[in-house]
């Protein structure tokens, strides 16, 4: 039963293997087909260089055969010439091989990442969202090194190495082929064993791009979140999980390890059997004079030549076997639509007005779990609309289908009047402003990062959009000023800093369609509102959306929804909620600012102390109710 079992997975694993070369091997075609005359050329290069190296195993023959018994000097010279000839030939063609292939191959690299690159930047949110960064880093920057092989010297090798094993098997059989024929049994059995381990092996290399791909993928997250791992006091166990990960990746190593050693060792023997196969049979020919002395030292030579291309093979099929394991995974990403690729073309946008409309839209991350339910409204052009409600109750999600980060599963979304699904994503974004509350910096200058969204601008606007952002208050505390490097994320800024500087971003990229996720959130209240005079300006002429948890930061917006469990449960003015007493009521009055406190207001609970203390509280709530309800 158990050897049924084995016979079984080693079955399937072979066809599994046999299904990933045939998926990998398109792609190995079409990344070769574009430098098939590169190619061709190094192959023929590297034949004349194999072909040259075969004329030195033949000058031991007419050396010790005829020059010396004869005392023929110029034989002797000959021989010298064409050797060094020969030699010459063989340098130079080595020579023009490295500089042609393997820069072909270093180019090839290139080209790859580039395209990965391309592909990944154009892929939805949502692949993001469920693949780690580390993973995407790994397959751009580390699947593509091996495939080199294909367009660098790995293939051109293998083949030239198969071509020269030929041709020297066929001088093998011309020089003595009794003695050749016995020679291919063990020439047979290594091809067996190296075949065999390519199939062992691509199985391997996969595992061990995956495993490297976790590994740095938690290393990524580990350095990324270094200020929380040491905040709680867990540098221990990020060590023991990198660890176990580095230990699991080098036990797949070693698998590898003991694959290519075990063909050593096999060589090695099969070697062994070889030399005194040769020697029994060539010492009996030379003993009865069947075999001159210099036939059976160029045949020692020749057979040299034969094993040595062989062996090479056996190291470039493993790089192979890597190759096309990379090949797999390369088109495992490339194999994901990108969000502007659904089939049909997409409508070209000019400048928007910043009409948007929502229209029964409903969407689903996954089948069957909707987040949103059947959302409608509409905001005129210049209009501010305010999200609000209890995490998870969809506002980043809709948000999310304004930016046209994801399309709705039913309904539509309408700027302008034209479903955004169906416009060019590029030109559509280029109209759009983001302030989020996790503000992304990049790890350049202060500079850099305000002029992300409008590259050209001046440095008039530059400083303009800083001091309205108020960011000119702490770079020029700076020796550097706005060409201050700010360090991966802008570790050097204070949360505070970070948001204005992503204020003054969205201010200098001057946006048609505004996103404010409690971008103020990280602010002083000095530097709030000063900023909120800032963000007034920003808004101005502009359809705005926010997202807010203090309410009192929407007190004039257009329209505000109140969101739960995916619906819009009430909408309207901050004012028309409050006299609707529902569920934007009972969350405001939880959070009227009076300026100097949070004040919480609550009509059911009884105020403590004597009559005349409580008459006093009630009044005082009263007017307090007095003047939310009038919208102060």
């Amino acid at each position: 039963m158990t050897q049924a079992h084995t016979s079984n997975q080693k079955r399937k694993s072979f066809k599994e293997r046999m299904a990933t070369v045939r998926r990998a091997w398109p792609d190995a075609v079409e990344i070769i087909r574009p430098h098939a005359g590169l190619w061709a050329l190094g192959l023929g290069l590297l034949v004349v260089g194999r072909v040259a190296g075969l004329v030195l195993p033949a000058t031991p023959k007419f050396l010790i055969d005829d020059a010396i018994p004869n005392r023929d000097m110029g034989l002797l010279y000959t021989i010298i010439g064409v050797v060094l000839a020969a030699a010459l030939v063989q340098g130079v063609a080595n020579f023009a091989l490295t500089q042609t292939i393997s820069k072909a191959g270093q180019r090839l690299i290139a080209d790859l990442r580039i395209k990965l690159h391309r592909h990944v930047s154009r892929l939805p949110v949502r692949y993001f969202d469920r693949t780690k960064s580390g993973e995407i880093v790994s397959r751009v920057l580390n699947d593509v090194e091996g495939v080199r092989n294909l367009i660098g010297t790995g293939m051109v090798e293998f083949l030239g190495g198969v071509i020269a094993a030929t041709l020297t098997f066929a001088i093998l059989l011309y020089l003595n082929w009794q003695l050749t024929l016995v020679i291919a049994i063990f020439i047979f059995a290594f091809i067996v064993l190296v075949v065999g381990t390519f199939w062992f092996l691509g199985p391997v290399f996969r595992q061990r791009q995956e495993q490297l791909a976790d590994v740095t993928g938690r290393l990524t997250e580990s350095v990324g979140g270094i200020r929380v791992v040491k905040s709680y006091n867990r540098e221990d166990v990020e060590r023991q999980v990198f660890t176990g990960g580095v230990h699991k990746l080098m036990y797949i190593i070693f698998r590898t390890i003991n694959a290519i050693s075990l063909i050593a060792l096999m060589s090695s023997i099969l070697l062994g059997l070889l030399a005194a196969t040769i020697l029994y049979f060539g010492g009996r020919q030379m003993i009865v004079g069947t075999m001159t002395t210099g036939d059976f030292i160029s045949y020692v030579l020749y057979l040299g030549f034969l094993i040595a291309p062989l062996s090479s093979v056996v190291m470039i099929g493993t790089q192979l076997s890597e190759a096309f394991a990379g090949l797999e995974r390369m088109r495992e990403v490339l194999s994901v639509e990108p969000e502007d690729v659904d089939g049909e073309p997409r409508q070209p946008i000019g400048r928007i007005r910043g009409e948007v409309v929502f229209e029964d839209v409903e969407f689903e991350y996954e089948p069957g779990k909707p987040v949103l339910r059947n959302v409608s409204f509409a905001a005129g052009p210049g209009s501010v609309t305010a999200l609000v409600g209890p995490s998870g109750s969809g506002k980043s999600t809709l948000i999310g289908l304004i930016a046209s980060f994801h399309a709705a599963t039913r309904g539509r979304v309408l700027v302008d009047g034209t479903d955004i699904s169906r416009v060019d994503l590029g030109a559509y974004r280029s109209q759009l402003g983001c302030v989020l509350q996790e503000t992304f910096l990049f790890a350049g200058t202060i500079r850099e990062n305000v002029l992300y969204g409008r590259p050209d601008a001046t440095e008039d606007q530059v400083v303009k959009a800083a001091r309205m952002a108020h960011c000119l208050e702490f770079t020029e505390k700076f020796p550097d000023g706005l060409d201050t490097v700010i360090g991966e994320r802008g570790v050097r800024l204070s949360g505070g800093q970070r948001q204005r500087l992503a204020i003054a971003r969205a201010l200098l990229a001057d946006p048609r369609l505004l996103i404010l996720d409690e971008a103020t959130s990280a602010l002083d209240t000095e530097s709030e509102a000063a900023i909120q005079n800032a963000l007034a300006a920003l808004m101005t002429g502009r359809t705005t959306f926010v997202i807010a948890h203090r309410l009192s930061t929407i007190r004039h917006a257009d329209n505000i929804l109140v969101m739960e469990d995916g619906e819009v449960v009430e909408s309207g003015t901050h004012k028309e909620l409050l006299l609707r007493r529902g569920r934007y009521f009972d969350m405001y009055r939880r959070q009227v600012d009076f300026g100097d406190g949070l004040f919480l207001f609550e009509e059911e609970n009884e105020p403590d102390g004597d009559d005349s203390t409580r008459k006093e509280e009630k009044k005082r709530r009263t007017d307090a109710l007095s003047r939310i309800l009038s919208g102060e």
